[in-house]
């Protein structure tokens, strides 16, 4: 208990640490993206004050000093659009043939206003031009990282859940497992008792008819001890006449069931062999008929009917009960799910797992309509 508990601990502590470093570094990128972007902005100003320089020499018919040529031809990246008072447009670092057209430098104006507060160009106290600029192209790269950094902690946090989801069905699965196979040593010595009571009660003055009931009531016992003993471990396959498996196993439950139920079975005469574990098999077949019968609250038509198109093999058992909708047609066949007040939710899983992880087949449901009964159809193969 005290491992299982540290082990917990541990798992969340590395869960919870790997989501600490996946957010610091989300928050240093979009602080970096911040940084970088005041800096551009910074060098706007810069290249503002160097346009500035620029007209005020124009004005004055003086030399034009290197430095404010050097600053404005500096700018290399950011596009920008210089709007001068008289309206006239000027542009740096936007594609020539698309600059042609007058309508995409306004709509480009447009955008570089939402994407950064325009710098106005003083001179005399009048504004000169104003210019606008958008984000450079290594800029508009950065703004998506942390786009992608959040994706990557979503799929981190998917991987997380499917892994501790998975981890628990495995310890599910352990602990079924464990108690199946406990179950079954449990129920080994009072069967064993109940042998040796039987072979008294031979020598007794006892109808014997009764003592043949206890026979095949021990028999089926011993039949459940050995169902539980396999559970969690790969079981042997033989190749067996899965109408007379089939019948045998279907034959039993109508023997010890309400009269109120109208049982009916559709076999072939003719016997077909099918790789087989004649317990776990003939469980699932139990399984769906006490199933059938729930649904129908132990009043109805029961009907199962085998048959075989090619090397195919078809089983479907169908109630009058009180039916499936469409949207838990596969939630059925999941651990734990139940519609009954009492009951584990395990037969419809186990019958599953017996199906398609030891048979190799199919099972699903065929059809249901509320309050007029459900089909269920089990697939195999013949061999």
């Amino acid at each position: 208990m005290t491992f299982s508990y540290n082990r917990n601990v541990i798992r969340w502590i590395i869960i919870a640490s790997s989501f600490i470093i996946i957010s610091l570094i989300l928050w240093n990128t979009y602080t970096f993206f911040q940084n970088f972007k005041a800096e551009e902005r910074s060098k706007m100003k810069t290249w503002s004050l160097a346009q500035k320089e620029l007209s005020k020499t124009l004005d004055l018919n003086t030399d034009i000093g290197e430095l404010p040529l050097s600053i404005l031809s500096s700018n290399t990246t950011t596009p920008m659009i210089n709007v001068s008072k008289d309206g006239s447009l000027g542009y740096n670092n936007i594609d020539e043939e698309k600059a042609q057209d007058s309508l995409y430098l306004i709509q480009l104006i447009e955008k570089f206003k939402s994407e950064n507060e325009p710098i106005q160009i003083r001179y005399k106290d009048e504004i000169f031009s104003t210019v606008y600029y958008g984000n450079s192209p290594l800029l508009n790269k950065l703004k998506y990282y942390p786009l992608a950094l959040l994706l990557i902690i979503l799929l981190f946090a998917a991987v997380v859940y499917f892994f501790y989801r998975s981890s628990k069905i495995a310890e599910q699965n352990k602990l079924w497992t464990g108690m199946a196979k406990e179950t079954a040593h449990q129920i080994g010595t009072p069967l064993s008792s109940l042998v040796g009571w039987t072979e008294i009660l031979k020598t007794e003055n006892v109808n014997p008819d009764y003592i043949v009931e206890i026979e095949k009531d021990i028999d089926r016992l011993q039949t459940i001890t050995e169902r539980f003993s396999k559970i969690g471990s790969a079981p042997t396959l033989k190749t067996m006449d899965i109408v007379d498996v089939t019948k045998s196993s279907y034959d039993y439950l109508k023997s010890r069931s309400s009269k109120l139920i109208n049982f009916e079975i559709v076999l072939p005469e003719r016997a077909i062999p099918v790789k087989l574990n004649e317990q776990l098999f003939s469980w699932t077949i139990e399984n769906l008929v006490k199933n059938a019968i729930d649904a129908m609250k132990g009043k109805g038509d029961l009907k199962l009917e085998l048959t075989q198109i090619e090397s195919k093999v078809f089983i479907n058992i169908s109630d009058t009960g009180k039916g499936i909708p469409k949207s838990l047609f596969t939630k059925i066949f999941e651990p734990g799910y139940t519609t009954k007040k009492r009951g584990w939710g395990l037969g419809l899983s186990l019958a599953k797992r017996i199906v398609e992880d030891y048979h190799k087949g199919k099972i699903k449901v065929l059809s249901s309509e509320i309050n007029n009964g459900t089909t269920i159809q089990i697939l195999l193969i013949q061999v």
